[in-house]
């Protein structure tokens, strides 16, 4: 399911044509975590963990099936103007369950240290060192003007890593064309509960905790 709406989320001008098969789509459901709430401590707390899963993605979830039923009906009748006008919201939406179903596979309990393999060579590459890298990747996330992302993505067009930052809850690839490799959620509610609005205390945690071997399986697919 999220790769058809990530497929189909390419760039936000695009978002008309594809959301034409929602005749037959199935809802869009919260995926479950690949561990406990409490795992992440005490890089993350549990009740952070609780209120942005259960709570915030939930809601991006349900607010996206609401606003493609009603596309669907806009479609039905012909009505382009109510199509157009529903654009923020699948944008929003869309984008923020996509974002939100990467970051949590891109967090583990054993994760921390650093990536091996194809993606470290690719990593040393790109930005010199891991150092080099992991310092560009915070800077670029503490540096986000209120709330939004910040990506490692693959640059599919020249064979290579970038980094970069989205806003709110624009999808990556549908905005840049970067496939997501690893995401960082630098929105208060990741946070605010344990940081408060020291945002660079909670870059420095999170590190602890990236899942570095699905970061490493989302490399070795987008290059095939």
């Amino acid at each position: 399911m999220l790769c058809r709406f990530a497929a189909a989320s390419r760039s936000s001008a695009k978002l008309v044509a594809p959301l034409g098969c929602l005749v037959s789509r199935q809802k869009h459901t919260l995926p479950d975590l690949p561990y406990d709430y409490a795992a992440l401590e005490p890089h993350i707390n549990a009740e952070i963990m609780q209120l942005h899963h259960s709570k915030h993605h939930a809601t991006y979830v349900n607010n996206l099936n609401v606003a493609e039923e009603k596309y669907k009906e806009a479609l039905a009748k012909g009505d382009v103007t109510t199509q157009v006008s529903l654009q923020p919201a699948l944008k929003f939406n869309g984008g923020g369950h996509i974002n939100h179903s990467i970051f949590w596979t891109n967090l583990s309990p054993n994760g921390g240290g650093e990536p091996k393999g194809e993606l470290m060579e690719a990593i040393k590459r790109d930005f010199g060192s891991f150092a080099n890298f992991k310092e560009k990747l915070t800077a670029v996330s503490v540096g986000v003007q209120g709330s939004g992302w910040g990506w490692l993505g693959y640059n599919k067009e020249q064979g290579r890593l970038q980094i970069a930052a989205c806003a709110n809850q624009d999808p990556l690839q549908g905005t840049t064309g970067l496939i997501p490799l690893l995401g960082i959620d630098v929105w208060e509610h990741a946070y605010y509960l344990q940081y408060k609005n020291v945002r660079p205390d909670y870059l420095k945690a999170i590190w602890n905790v990236i899942n570095w071997e699905n970061v490493s399986s989302r490399y070795a697919t987008c290059k095939k």
